[in-house]
């Protein structure tokens, strides 16, 4: 069915069919879909193994979704993203629907901007952007080391060099940074990403994030994370948007950071599920429960390390355990990579492999910085566009391009 997409799903806008460009709406779930589009749910969900269905649990709240109709406005195809990686197809032709999930076909573009502070950092760089994630990935980098009330000013320069991904021609999911610089004065701060997806500063301290402990104690591990993997026995992509805690039923679950509960309740899929909402966007996620400690509510304050409930095998479950998932402004991340008791000071070939990354990145901040100024001094390093002084956005080529934020409002 990949072959529809590839082939058809473009070029059929050019000539007897239109796309629309959609938003997943707050608290639709997936059945509630396909009851407002008139579409059977047996054959797109009833009659899908328990991982598809699973996946269908997925979708989420503000992802931009495509339907390609036909002049007659009768559904051809339906496209979904779950993740980064992976997307939901529909495909209907003759009054016969077919579900699938197929990679995202996406390209990863290198980005980057410079300008003077005016306003705020965060209000100055949605102004330059139009996007309001690229805003938060640099306030958030430097939340805990700068007060930006205070110690930043009128004046002030900024860069940031990032990857993007474009999706169908549109910006897709988060951007991911290489580095933020901000200079005060003649004083810089930097943060860096380290090829172990973490942040860290010059002297290659780890920036302090959000820190998780284990959900259950002692349990083993049944199934680690992945966005995209290809079965070669089902020959069908599958993702696992977690990490499978395997442990007897009843054995306690306990919030592994502190947080408000958003949901607490039953689903198809992952059966009596909690989440909990944390700081700075993070949100945890606890499925296949056998049974909610009392006192548990949506709504609830919980601390890190209180039981919330026991593990169990309700819902799309084989077996006794915890499905733990987390997310980051509603994307799946890899809990692996976050769960850690105190954070890390590169040390040995770590550090070494740092500073050299770090001399890279810093030639490409000066590059930029200079382009604020001299924009054909950049080279291999052209910016798509920057910024002057007078918050005037100034193109750097003709093919310059300004990417839209999937959420800007």
């Amino acid at each position: 069915m990949l072959r529809f997409l590839l082939l058809f799903f473009i070029p059929m806008v050019l000539f007897s069919s239109q796309v629309k460009y959609l938003r997943w709406d707050d608290g639709e779930t997936y059945l509630m879909f396909l009851q407002r589009l008139n579409l059977s749910n047996k054959p797109l969900y009833y009659n899908l193994d328990k991982d598809d269905k699973q996946i269908t649990e997925e979708i989420r709240t503000g992802v931009n979704y495509q339907i390609l109709e036909d002049n007659n406005g009768s559904i051809e195809q339906i496209l979904i993203p779950v993740n980064d990686e992976l997307q939901i197809h529909i495909t209907k032709e003759h009054e016969n629907l077919d579900f699938e999930v197929i990679p995202i076909i996406s390209e990863t573009k290198k980005e980057a901007f410079t300008l003077e502070i005016n306003n705020s950092p965060y209000y100055d760089i949605i102004k330059a952007t139009n996007s309001k994630k690229i805003a938060q990935i640099f306030v958030e980098g430097f939340k805990n080391s700068l007060n930006f009330k205070v110690d930043i000013h009128k004046g002030d320069k900024l860069v940031m060099i990032y990857d993007r991904m474009y999706r169908l021609g549109k910006p897709f999911s988060m951007p991911t940074l290489d580095v933020s610089m901000i200079q005060m004065g003649k004083k810089r701060h930097y943060v860096y990403r380290y090829t172990d997806d973490r942040f860290y500063d010059e002297s290659g301290s780890e920036v302090e994030g959000f820190l998780l402990a284990r959900p259950v104690r002692g349990a083993r591990i049944s199934s680690g994370f992945t966005l995209k993997r290809w079965h070669p026995i089902l020959h069908k992509y599958r993702a696992h948007l977690g990490i499978d805690y395997a442990a007897r039923p009843g054995t306690p679950i306990v919030a592994a950071g502190s947080g408000r509960i958003v949901f607490c309740g039953r689903t198809n899929g992952y059966g009596n599920l909690i989440k909990i909402s944390h700081t700075d966007g993070y949100v945890t996620l606890y499925a296949h429960q056998k049974s909610f400690k009392s006192g548990i509510r949506r709504g609830k304050y919980v601390k890190q390390g209180q039981i919330i409930g026991y593990v169990g095998t309700t819902g799309l479950s084989t077996g006794p355990h915890l499905h733990f998932g987390l997310y980051k402004n509603g994307r799946a991340i890899n809990p692996a990579r976050v769960v850690r008791v105190t954070t890390n000071k590169l040390k040995g070939k770590d550090k070494v492999a740092f500073d050299k990354l770090k001399d890279n990145l810093n030639q490409s901040v000066d590059l930029y910085l200079k382009a604020a100024t001299k924009p054909e001094l950049i080279g291999e390093y052209k910016p798509i566009y920057y910024v002057n002084k007078d918050g005037v956005q100034i193109e750097s080529s003709k093919n310059a391009n300004v990417p839209n934020d999937e959420n800007i409002n």
